[in-house]
């Protein structure tokens, strides 16, 4: 058995690294920290490369049977490694996920320089919930595995495939894959509600303050906004996201 119980020992420097977009790069890794996110990893297929648990925690009864390296600390130790101010007892290290995803029919969500991960997490989630079927990561965007992102998705990280890429190459293969793609800006453009949206689409989504990339509107088939009603200037990005997937979503 495995057991760490000083914050000084290498391996725990080591894996203190994974906290940083270098770190996790460097060595192809990133944590997960909690019972839920690790029971959504494990039920996707996705098998950690090693646990580290606290000596509080108390194991679920169906992981008995889980090929798995098991590293134990003392709670002090687990403080010292975890993100969050109250650690649930349990961190996992997991390989980054190697997704494919090729333009087809189906919805697909581009991102476009989304930098807060609360934003980009919850935007993975509502891209689960609404049935997408691939998440295009661009340019300046938050790292996917950053601590935050990976909470805030609950899980949907593991759900769908979600590749990092060029906007405008991906662009490219969904006009020749004929799907439409829709922006989404105020100027030019026009009340999501007006498009009768085709079962496959892309919908390109940008940064919190200037939006999406202008370079990357020139190139849709449409830009779309959502109308405000009352007093607020603009919408948060992932609430604006969640109304456009749902809005131009079609039942088969």
């Amino acid at each position: 058995m495995n057991r760490i119980e000083s914050a000084k020992n290498p391996k725990i420097k080591h894996w203190k690294k994974l906290h940083t977009k270098k770190g996790r790069d460097t060595d192809n890794q990133f944590l997960i920290e909690g019972t839920h996110l690790i029971e959504e990893a494990r039920k996707s297929g996705i098998n950690p490369i090693e646990l580290i648990i606290s000596e509080e925690y108390d194991v679920p009864k169906s992981w008995s049977d889980w090929q798995v390296s098991i590293t134990y600390v003392t709670d002090r130790v687990m403080m010292e490694l975890s993100e969050m101010k109250s650690p649930q007892g349990v961190i996992a290290i997991c390989q980054q996920l190697d997704h494919q995803l090729v333009p087809s029919k189906g919805r697909y969500l581009l991102i476009d320089a989304v930098q807060d991960p609360g934003n980009l997490g919850t935007i993975i989630r509502t891209a689960d919930a609404a049935g997408v079927d691939g998440v295009v990561l661009g340019e300046g965007s938050v790292d996917l595995y950053n601590g935050k992102v990976i909470r805030s998705t609950q899980g949907s990280l593991f759900h769908l495939p979600i590749v990092k890429g060029n906007l405008l190459e991906w662009i490219e293969e969904m006009k020749r894959a004929e799907i439409s793609v829709y922006g989404t800006a105020l100027e030019n453009g026009q009340d999501y509600k007006q498009i009768d949206a085709p079962s496959s689409f892309g919908l390109i989504v940008g940064n919190e303050g200037e939006g999406v990339s202008k370079e990357l509107l020139k190139e849709t088939d449409a830009n779309l906004y959502v109308p405000i009603y009352g007093q607020a200037e603009s919408l948060n990005v992932a609430i604006a996201t969640a109304v456009l997937l749902y809005g131009l979503r079609k039942e088969e």
